[in-house]
């Protein structure tokens, strides 16, 4: 008997958590923060290793030594620092930080929350996994449902793609 509890049981760990646009809001609404202070991002405004962060993702090359970094099809780019993995930081193309990302975490699923450079919430997130996130904007409203590398709208539609390395 307690053997086919056990092996239950593992089956039930081992299920996640599912989705879909609505519960993903419902999620990332909990305990969000519309303002944070801006003070604290004022070391990363210009991005130093921008012309090398450039050529690497040229070449394709996204995960550095100490950073990963991320290209989207806007003209941004994004940087996690491997001794900061809660905070993203997002750039122009002329190394110019518009956006800070904080994580609530490293496991999925996690929340994230975009502000911009006055300390506005942008936009919310929750990552369900590596390859999948749901983006509302400050008012909830679906900006992307993101698979691979692609983002789609409430409608399905493809509205922006990313360079996605598995």
């Amino acid at each position: 008997m307690c053997s086919i509890l056990c092996a239950r049981a593992d089956m039930l760990l081992q299920g996640g958590a599912e989705y879909n646009v609505q519960s993903a809001l419902s999620e990332v609404k909990q305990n969000v923060q519309y303002r944070i202070n801006p003070k604290q991002f004022a070391s990363y405004f210009v991005d130093i290793n921008r012309d090398e962060n450039l050529s690497m993702l040229l070449k394709g090359q996204v995960d550095l030594k100490d950073r990963t970094l991320a290209f989207f099809s806007v003209g941004t780019y994004g940087i996690v620092y491997k001794n900061d993995p809660l905070h993203a930081y997002y750039y122009s193309c002329e190394g110019i930080l518009k956006y800070v990302d904080v994580r609530t975490g490293r496991n999925y699923p996690y929340k994230s929350y975009q502000y911009d450079m006055s300390g506005n919430l942008v936009n919310m997130g929750l990552r369900i996994s590596k390859g999948e996130t749901y983006i509302y904007d400050a008012n909830g409203k679906l900006m992307a449902h993101w698979v691979g590398a692609n983002g789609y709208d409430d409608m399905g539609k493809l509205v922006m793609t990313r360079r996605f390395v598995e």
